[in-house]
């Protein structure tokens, strides 16, 4: 069984073909059993919580993320968040690589977004807002270039050392890039805003949006997790990757609750985008917001990509 680092990961998962990979799987479907966590003790009295993620497609790929999650871990000088992924023969159980969970998670989430602006952001958007300096953030000019001809790129954190630090990032990779000071100047002038943090309060404000602009929302996968305010919903186009963003996210729960948005609301999931049943964007000047979470699927697709790519090398 082979180990696969996140070097090898990364070169085997250019977003040109991972964008694809997870439209094509979408499209087809897979099953995706609920996702289970357990909680661990440690002799500490910590709680180490471990995720599993399985997915797999009848008759090829088997595979399962494994997520561990330690908050006492940054004491010890430690990231807290460690992830693997095992892909099997769906048919003979057989174990056939464990591959760097993190590398894996971080191109397919960036990948998510690319595949919903592929649909959801305007044909002619070029200007992309980043909020948010962590390692998703600086992914996401290579995912949209995947999909959009990005020409330009604004980014903003809260440490403006930060945001400079990627700025000077995607320069070096050949982008237009600047980080700014001012986010509601920046978000009013964007096509595309991209907000990849872990905000428990709303950064981006309703009001700052223009007609036309594609907010994406990748932050916030958790009840108490918030990275826009109720009213970035209001009048807007509402995707979701799954249904299960309607239960997880913070950022839905608020307006849910509020009356702002109903489930009803939501116009069409990736799966339906992905199958030609909703069409996304239906005019330029119309607001767009997609949500995500994260599903298994996701997972599997890139996955089975980094499969392939090593066997044809072979």
């Amino acid at each position: 069984m082979r180990v696969i680092d996140a070097a090898t990961i990364a070169r085997a998962l250019p977003f040109e073909q991972l964008v694809p990979a997870l439209r094509a799987l979408f499209a087809q479907g897979c099953d995706v059993p609920a996702r289970q966590i357990l909680p661990i003790d440690t002799p500490g009295g910590e709680v180490l919580t471990t995720m599993l993620m399985p997915a797999w497609v009848v008759g090829q790929f088997y595979g399962v993320k494994v997520i561990n999650m330690s908050p006492a871990n940054a004491a010890r000088g430690l990231p807290g968040l460690h992830a693997s992924y095992l892909l099997h023969d769906a048919v003979t159980g057989v174990p056939l690589c464990v591959m760097d969970g993190d590398e894996l998670t971080l191109r397919r989430t960036a990948a998510a977004s690319a595949l919903a602006a592929s649909y959801l952001a305007r044909q002619d958007a070029q200007h992309l807002l980043v909020v948010g300096a962590g390692r998703v953030a600086a992914l996401l000019p290579q995912a949209y270039r995947a999909v959009r001809d990005v020409k330009r790129i604004s980014v903003w954190a809260r440490r403006a050392e930060e945001a400079q630090r990627l700025a000077q990032l995607w320069q070096a990779q050949g982008f237009e890039a600047q980080a700014v000071h001012s986010l509601q100047d920046a978000v009013q002038e964007a096509d595309i805003i991209s907000c990849a943090t872990l905000a428990s309060t709303p950064v981006v404000r309703g009001a700052w949006l223009q007609p036309g602009s594609h907010l994406d929302l990748i932050g916030s996968f958790t009840p108490t997790m918030r990275e826009v305010d109720d009213a970035c919903f209001a009048g807007a186009s509402l995707f979701v990757d799954t249904p299960e963003a309607l239960k997880k996210s913070g950022d839905l729960l608020g307006p849910l609750a509020s009356g702002v948005i109903t489930a009803q609301d939501v116009r069409a999931d990736l799966a339906s985008l992905c199958r030609g049943e909703h069409l996304g964007r239906a005019h330029a000047p119309e607001r767009t917001v997609f949500k995500s979470v994260g599903t298994a699927l996701e997972d599997l697709a890139a996955a089975m990509l980094v499969q392939g790519a090593l066997a044809a090398q072979a």
